[in-house]
């Protein structure tokens, strides 16, 4: 007698008949497709009639992109990327960690190219039940890969090997950048919002208990002018963190700052070449004139 879940079973019993839903989804909309261009257009056309919402026309349009892509588009270059001294102080490292808010960063010892190990933040804790515990005995091992390396593989290491970051390497072998799983995925769904990330609709000035602010990179030269009474120019940047970038001739990267009039704008979080968050605080002159 058959076995009944042999045939409950049997739609996805192939990789061919696990893709089918898509097939047949394309083929109700466009019976004949022959590159991934002509299925991104009948994606939209499919939505245009209500075949799929947009939310999921949008993330199957980035998995088709995502296939072309590689490491070195997608990864945060080696510049801009926080990195943490096996030698530096353990106070330092412990303000690295609190600042970026990461929750994993790549070691090195000497050159920065040179990255010994990944240190995952939650394991710093063990250093205040053992203080005579080795920060070396708590570093993973890194993860190479390729600047070529395509992100569809890479998502599949990731998910495999239950990594979560990897290091970069260029055609000569020298430390390019870094990769997350979270940049990988955020070429599927999009930005994937974190503690720093607020609600556009909540505001992005606060006012913190240290009598400073947190103000996003996105708020606009406007709106800044308007709460901190200044008088920066609006033409050429809608941003702050646009036209402090175009100053300082470079991204800043986290714990850089730039002093405006009577205010320094501390990097709190920079990411994927652009500041997130900034701290703003009173220059000690005007702090004196008050």
């Amino acid at each position: 007698m058959p076995e009944p879940h042999h045939r409950r079973s049997k739609p996805s019993a192939t990789k061919t008949e696990s893709i089918s839903w898509l097939q047949r989804l394309l083929h109700l909309v466009r019976p004949k497709i022959e590159n991934t261009d002509e299925i991104i257009d009948s994606l939209a056309h499919a939505e245009e009639r209500a075949v799929i919402a947009t939310d999921s026309r949008l993330m199957i349009e980035g998995v088709l992109r995502m296939e072309g892509m590689t490491a070195g588009e997608v990864m945060v270059a080696t510049p801009r990327a926080d990195l943490i001294d096996i030698d530096a102080p353990l106070e330092q490292i412990f303000n690295i960690v609190i600042e970026t808010a990461h929750s994993r960063f790549p070691v090195f010892e000497g050159e920065r190219d040179h990255i010994i190990g990944i240190l995952l933040a939650k394991d710093l804790l063990k250093l205040q039940r053992a203080p005579d515990l080795n920060l070396r005995s708590l570093l993973r091992p890194p993860v190479f890969v390729p600047e070529s390396k395509r992100l569809n593989d890479l998502l599949r290491d990731f998910r495999n090997n239950r990594n979560h970051l990897a290091m970069v390497i260029d055609e000569f072998g020298s430390l390019a950048g870094l990769i997350t799983i979270e940049d990988v995925l955020e070429e599927i769904v999009g930005e994937i919002e974190d503690e720093f990330d607020e609600d556009d609709e909540a505001g992005d000035i606060y006012r913190l208990a240290d009598k400073t602010w947190r103000v996003s990179g996105d708020t606009s030269i406007e709106r800044i002018n308007e709460a901190f009474a200044m008088n920066l120019p609006d033409g050429d940047f809608e941003t702050i963190g646009g036209w402090v970038a175009h100053q300082m001739g470079q991204v800043p990267k986290t714990g850089e700052y730039f002093d405006i009039e009577s205010k320094r704008f501390w990097v709190m979080h920079a990411r994927r070449g652009a500041v997130r968050w900034f701290k703003v605080m009173e220059l000690p002159d005007a702090q004196d004139d008050e």
